[in-house]
């Protein structure tokens, strides 16, 4: 708050004046300007009625129980963002279940099937994605038929046609017959891995290690 003041004439004589700026107030004190202020107290105080050292005391332990308890709040709130959901607690849950990420590999779930998700940036009348191999040969290729601009699922259940497994390897996604803006692939959540630095919890699938943000979507 502005507050006004006086100020000294030519004759020597204090005056009033309504435009004298002495600064703002604060509307907090911490404890550095507590002791300020109580040394300021102590040095103009009436010397036959000095302040008492049991007030005194009082005031200091007030103002170091204050200060103590922001700290506490300010420790907790970090405490409680180290435990959010991108942290151990939340991520331990999704051990087992499968996400969705950004990949053009496919690997087989606990049940031996490949699946998969690509966002088309336009219509197509005939589309088609191969999973093809290391070494470059298609395993299978799967015919989506025509479609609209946007998210197309894909699966396959590792078999052919006699109901006999063919792969259980990582196989690369290649889209045929449209533009692709996206290619994501479904990956089991085998293990979670806290980082010591205190960084963000990773999810570890065999597409590699991601960040619970980077999922998807989630199963």
């Amino acid at each position: 708050m502005t507050t006004t003041s006086t100020v000294t004439d030519s004759a020597g004589l204090s005056v009033y004046n309504p435009n004298a700026n002495v600064g703002t107030g604060s509307a907090t004190m911490d404890q550095s300007s507590f002791l300020t202020l109580l040394t300021a107290q102590m040095q103009y105080q009436d010397p036959f009625e000095p302040v008492d050292n049991t007030e005194m005391v009082s005031q200091m332990a007030t103002i170091t129980q204050s200060t103590g308890i922001a700290e506490m709040n300010q420790s907790l709130k970090s405490l409680a963002s180290e435990l959010s959901g991108t942290r151990l607690g939340d991520a331990a849950s999704w051990i087992g279940k499968s996400m969705l990420v950004q990949s053009n590999v496919a690997v087989p779930d606990s049940s031996g099937y490949y699946a998969g998700q690509i966002t088309l940036s336009g219509a197509s009348d005939a589309v088609s994605v191969d999973l093809v191999d290391g070494d470059g040969n298609v395993v299978k290729s799967i015919d989506l038929g025509a479609q609209s601009a946007g998210e197309v699922a894909f699966y396959w259940d590792g078999k052919d046609d006699a109901g006999e497994t063919v792969s259980s390897s990582a196989l690369q996604v290649k889209v045929n017959g449209g533009t692709t803006s996206q290619v994501a692939t479904w990956a089991t959540i085998a293990a979670v891995q806290s980082p010591a630095d205190g960084s963000s919890s990773k999810l570890i699938t065999a597409l590699g290690s991601y960040a619970p943000t980077d999922a998807i979507s989630l199963m």
